[in-house]
Formats: C-alpha cells, structure tokens, sequence
C-alpha cells in the first residue's frame, strides 16, 4: 500500500460497506434507479472518498471537516438502509449485518477525529 489512508481501517471498512450496499442496492426495483438505490451508492460511496481526502495533505482541521463529512455520510447510508428495509427491498437479515456494520464503523471514525490533533 502506497497511500496513508490505504493503511486506515477506517478506510477499508467503508470500502467493504462499500461494496455491500453497492451490490444490495443493484436488486432495488427499477423505480428506485434513480431514486434511493443511487443514493445509498453514492452516500456510501461518499464515506470512503473523504476519508481519503481528509488524509492527503490537510492540517488537522481539514483532515476534521472531511472526516465529519465521511459520518454524515454514513449517517445518510442508514437511512437509506431503514428506507429499504420499511419498503421491503431487504430481509431484516440483511438489515442487521448492514447496519451493524455501519454502527460499528460510526463509533470507529468518531473515535478516529476525535483522535486528530
């Protein structure tokens, strides 16, 4: 790994949410194409992306702001995710890891900037 932020579990979390949601969403009905399936993808997509940004080259008070826009990001994710599941587009099954996941994932980044100085 070449980049900081590749090293930051942090980051490898979101990525491999990432990919679940990603994935789970692509089943979504077709109405919701443009709809709540494009914004799960990119709010999760989102959590990722500022993590990285946040890390290449910004003072701590940037790396911060992108960090805090990474945990709104994934805040918006979990809304997603109850939407889908109040809609039927997901079992409680697949529910629960999602947003255990994301649960877990939310106390580590808000551990995270709470750590940057």
């Amino acid at each position: 790994m070449k980049f900081k932020f590749e090293k930051l579990i942090i980051w490898q979390k979101a990525m491999d949410l990432g990919e679940e949601v990603n994935t789970l969403a692509y089943v979504f009905p077709k109405m919701e194409i443009f709809n709540l399936s494009s914004q799960m993808r990119r709010a999760v997509d989102s959590v990722g992306f500022n993590i990285s940004e946040g890390s290449i080259g910004q003072s701590n008070l940037q790396a911060k702001k992108f960090m805090g826009y990474s945990i709104r990001s994934l805040a918006e994710v979990v809304t997603c995710l109850h939407k889908a599941k109040r809609r039927k587009y997901m079992s409680e099954e697949e529910f629960e890891k999602l947003y255990d996941d994301a649960f877990n994932l939310m106390n580590m980044m808000i551990a995270f900037r709470k750590n940057i100085r």
